[in-house]
């Protein structure tokens, strides 16, 4: 069986360009774009069929950074898997800094994540976003390890922003009534 993902969450500025078609006409292009607004974005999230092992979210690179783009898939997947280019990053804090961004989907979403890096570190991450295995940064090799078995779906994978988001609106609520009572004394 054959299946196809593509990436839906582009980087700004490098997979495309804010008003490109604009900013073309003057010379400014995305820095991986090879004229005008650059690529174009996938579908959105989607699950691949991996038999045995389940049904798995992809995460292209940047999509691993928002929690949103995981729990967009049409159903809860068995596990996630992150493919990522980070020799944009270099030998910098990014490689690292994007691990531990994997690593909170990991936990956020009670799911297991293979993460394939070609410069940065590919690893196996269980649910409790606990790296089980890894290559190390820059070095070349493969991880051989078991695919951890995913938790019951977290509060956070049921719910997403919204318990925050309500949360929020009912701070700013009271502390507008509080200001209120203030400026009427």
């Amino acid at each position: 069986m054959k299946q196809a993902y593509d990436k839906h969450h582009l980087v700004p500025f490098g997979e495309y360009m804010p008003l490109g078609d604009l900013l073309a006409r003057i010379g400014i292009f995305g820095l991986a774009a090879q004229h005008g607004n650059g690529y174009s974005s996938g579908p959105g999230a989607m699950l691949l069929d991996f038999g045995v092992l389940g049904k798995a979210l992809p995460l292209i690179c940047y999509e691993a950074v928002f929690p949103h783009d995981v729990n967009a898939a049409p159903e809860r997947p068995d596990f996630l898997i992150q493919i990522t280019n980070d020799a944009w990053f270099g030998r910098g804090a990014g490689p690292r800094q994007h691990l531990a961004q994997a690593r909170m989907r990991a936990i956020e979403q009670g799911l297991p994540l293979a993460r394939a890096a070609n410069t940065g570190i590919s690893a196996m991450i269980d649910p409790y976003g606990r790296v089980t295995a890894a290559i190390p940064l820059n070095q070349a090799g493969f991880v051989d390890a078991p695919l951890p078995s995913p938790l019951r779906a977290t509060l956070y994978s049921r719910t997403g922003d919204l318990p925050f988001a309500l949360l929020l609106v009912l701070l700013l609520a009271a502390a507008a009534v509080r200001k209120g009572r203030r400026n009427s004394d």
